[in-house]
Order: C-alpha cells, then sequence, then structure tokens
C-alpha cells in the first residue's frame, strides 16, 4: 500500500527535526567537555583537585568575588569565569575600598590550594595568605583595575561559538 506523498514528507521532516535536535545536543557536550578543559589549569600539586590526585579538577572551596576596581560589572564577570572553571562563588558584591592591583586572600591557614587555583584561572599574579576565621569563606577575589588580563579577556570565536550563541 502506497502512502500519500504528503505523509512521506512529513516523516521526513519529523526525522531530520530529531536528527539536527540530537545532533545539536551532542554538538553542545563535545564543545562544553572542551571548554572545560581548556580553561582547566593543570598541576603537579596533588592538592589541587578533590580527590586529593592532581589533575585537571579545580578545588572546590567558598569564595567570594568583590569589585575593588569601581568598574562596573567586574565582580560579576569574575564570578562567571570562576563558575565557569567549577568554582564555588557563594558571593559576589563592590569591595568597601579599592585596590590598586587585583589579589587573590587565601582566608584558610595551611589551605592555599583554593585561592591558588582562583588566580590562576582569573589571571591574577598574587595571592596572599590572610586567615579570618569569621568569614566561613576559602578564598576572597578582590577585582582591582588591571583585571581582566589580555589572556583571560579574549572572547569565544569560531563556528562553535556562533552555532552556540544561536541556540541561547
Amino acid at each position: 500500500m502506497a502512502r500519500p506523498r504528503t505523509e512521506t514528507v512529513l516523516l521526513a521532516a519529523a526525522l531530520l527535526a530529531v536528527v539536527l535536535f540530537v545532533g545539536s545536543f551532542v554538538l553542545g557536550l563535545v564543545s562544553d567537555d572542551a571548554s572545560a578543559t581548556a580553561g582547566a589549569v593543570p598541576t603537579d600539586s596533588a592538592a589541587a583537585s578533590p580527590s586529593g590526585t592532581g589533575g585537571l579538577a579545580a578545588p572546590r572551596g567558598r569564595i567570594e568575588v568583590l569589585n575593588a576596581a569601581g568598574q562596573e560589572g567586574a565582580a560579576r564577570r569574575a564570578t562567571e569565569r570562576l563558575r565557569s572553571g567549577g568554582f564555588d562563588v557563594v558571593f559576589y558584591g563592590n569591595a568597601s575600598s579599592r585596590v590598586e592591583r587585583s589579589v587573590v586572600l587565601s582566608r584558610v591557614e595551611g589551605a592555599e590550594d583554593v585561592a591558588r587555583a582562583a588566580a590562576t584561572r582569573l589571571g591574577i599574579p598574587t595571592v596572599e595568605t590572610r586567615p579570618d576565621s569569621t568569614l566561613l569563606l576559602d578564598a576572597t577575589v578582590l577585582v582591582g583595575p588591571d583585571w581582566p588580563p589580555p589572556e583571560v579577556a579574549a572572547p569565544e570565536t569560531g563556528w562553535r561559538a556562533r552555532l552556540r550563541a544561536w541556540f541561547r
């Protein structure tokens, strides 16, 4: 029994839509995996991964990001960069005072791995230890007027970026 031509065309269109949907899903997974790996920081330190085995994983810790530059949106942009790298940013906002250069403060004595990894992710060269048990944080990022450095500020480009932007 022959199918009517319109039924065959509709069936082919539905099949094509399903294939495109599955393809875009797979492309998104591959692209997210590639960008997460590209942004990860290789390290020799065994303490830098949550499992203590070293590698590319960012150590999880409670981080606050404060805009100490007076530039609108600086803390939000730094927060997005950290969160995309797997960091747990629990607060972002404005600092009570300004700084000349960006700095990451380790808030736990002897556990600077979270602060160092956050500094590396943001391209901030300065990490200082200033313990403060009242904050219940592992690190504080003070975003200064020197942030972001050029290597952090580079936008995502290429056909994958355009395709992902189109689906947003």
